[in-house]
Formats: C-alpha cells, structure tokens, sequence
C-alpha cells in the first residue's frame, strides 16, 4: 500500500520502499481481503461481546509479501472491554479443561 504524503499522519520516519513498491506475482488484493474479513469479524465479536465500536476504526493493508495486515485504533475503553472479555473467555476455557 502506497504511503499519502498528504496525510497529516504521515511519518515519513515510516516510509519504506517496500511498503509501497508492488511486487509482479504477488497478491495484494488476496492479502487486503483477508485484513478487510478479519476487521469485519473481529468487529462483529466486539459488538457480540457488548463494546460500543462506534469509535473503533480499522485499516487493512499487506505486507509487502501480500500478507494481510490489520491496523486498529479504538478508544481506551473499548480497548480495555476486549481486553477483560477475551481474559473471561480464557478463563471460561481453562475452567472447562479446553
């Protein structure tokens, strides 16, 4: 994915070739896809779960192997209720012998 210069959270710091040369051969829109499904599903558990995702912004991107990648931002409040309901899952488990 190609950096935007223009965008007042460009940190050109960050700017790395790789992550705006395209590759011939790999597949970006595969690895894009991938990060767009993983926001959609981790959103839904969230909502699922109770915490308000009003707020919660994400960004798919892919690695310059064309991996997906997922970039979050979310209040500190939604961050600490996935934080205390993912801990009461694996508590759960640990208690079922998972």
């Amino acid at each position: 994915m190609q950096h935007d210069p223009m965008d007042p959270n460009f940190n050109d710091e960050a700017l790395e070739p790789d992550g705006w040369m395209w590759v011939r051969g790999v597949d970006y829109v595969a690895g894009w896809q991938s990060a767009v499904n993983a926001a959609t599903e981790l959103k839904g558990a969230m909502d699922a779960a109770g915490i308000d995702t009003t707020e919660v912004m994400t960004t798919a991107s892919t690695t310059p192997g064309g991996l997906g990648v997922l970039r979050l931002s979310l209040p500190v409040e939604a961050a600490l209720a996935l934080a205390h309901a993912a801990r009461e899952e694996a508590l759960r488990w640990r208690k079922a012998g998972a």
